[in-house]
């Protein structure tokens, strides 16, 4: 299994950033673009999550990120030091969706990252929390590769 680590301060700005290395790193193991762009969307979603709810924006803290990758899956996981989240629910969205003044306050972000994501275990160890999302690949995936005489 490849992996990369890396860790990004609690910066909005560098949630792009993040999500940039995840997707190279994602591009140079062969993953299917439509894969990754749900994986980035995921991604992005849980980062802002952990600089607004666990660190309430403070940007000083420290957010470590591991992508690990094989054939059969793609596996996210972040690490933050921040305050855990209080409902470990699954996050449901019900709103009429011609009225967007009923759109809801919250949770949107969760549910996009259950949506997009196979598998979301959720821990937390003293001032350690983990979330650990996992992408399957499709069965079809195959690396392309091009040979030249």
């Amino acid at each position: 299994m490849n992996s990369k680590s890396f860790s990004i301060n609690s910066e909005y700005k560098n949630v792009s950033s993040a999500c940039f290395i995840v997707k190279t790193f994602c591009e140079d193991n062969y993953i299917q673009d439509s894969s990754i762009r749900e994986i980035e969307l995921a991604l992005a979603e849980a980062l802002n999550n952990i600089i607004k709810h666990a660190y309430k924006g403070n940007e000083t803290n420290i957010i470590e990120i591991n992508v690990e990758c094989d054939t059969n899956e793609v596996i996210i996981i972040l690490t933050d030091f921040g305050e855990g989240r209080k409902n470990l629910g699954k996050p449901k969205l019900e709103f009429d969706p011609t009225d967007i003044d009923s759109l809801p306050e919250g949770g949107m972000g969760l549910f996009i990252i259950e949506q997009l994501m196979d598998e979301n275990i959720y821990t937390t160890n003293g001032k350690k929390i983990r979330l650990n999302s996992l992408k399957k690949l499709p069965n079809n995936y195959l690396p392309i590769f091009s040979f030249h005489n």
